[in-house]
């Protein structure tokens, strides 16, 4: 794999799986479209499946740089996806997570399922605990996330966030994400 010295990324979480909508797959493309033709690079979970296949083959597709972080016990699995500008392995999903955060200027979220939402909370919890001050935006595709949201609400409500819900910025499309991370 090549190094090379590219701008600012964006860390993307997002499911292995490609769910059962197709707007998940188009927007997952068009993220990683959206990001090349804008110049920035992609830092994902390094997998070829699902919408993360998905987001990187589109930047891909447009010429962008796309750096894959993934775990020894997923490249053992063969789901590392061989084609991406670098690719790190990690011997745990802990080192994977602090690389992709190390090597990010933003999170974006598509849907996903429990290891999305675990990445997205981390990054949250770090932002709350001033261990980053990175935008972290949830891309809210089809509705996927509307109930997560209204949840996110009532905790918010109950004094649970301690005035923290706004940190979580929410996009329907990768223009408007870029431009509540300030990136566009």
């Amino acid at each position: 794999m090549s190094e090379r010295i590219v701008g600012k990324s964006v860390a993307v979480f997002c499911a292995a799986a490609e769910g059962v909508r197709p707007e998940y797959e188009a927007a997952a493309e068009e993220l990683g479209r959206t990001l090349a033709e804008r110049g920035l690079g992609l830092v994902y979970g390094g997998g070829k499946a699902g919408l993360m296949g998905f987001v990187a083959n589109g930047a891909l597709a447009a010429g962008g740089h796309v750096v894959g972080v993934i775990p020894e016990v997923l490249v053992d699995l063969e789901i590392a996806h061989d084609g991406l500008s670098e690719l790190h392995v990690t011997s745990t999903m802990h080192t994977r997570k602090a690389m992709m955060a190390e090597k990010a200027d933003a999170f974006f979220i598509l849907p996903g399922g429990y290891g999305t939402l675990e990445e997205m909370f981390e990054v949250l919890a770090w932002q709350t605990l001033k261990i980053h001050s990175k935008p972290v935006v949830l891309l809210n595709i089809a509705g996927f996330y509307d109930t997560m949201l209204e949840f996110l609400d009532v905790c918010d409500r109950e004094g649970m966030l301690r005035g923290n819900r706004g940190i979580l910025l929410v996009a329907k499309t990768a223009d408007e994400a870029l431009e509540l991370a300030g990136l566009c």
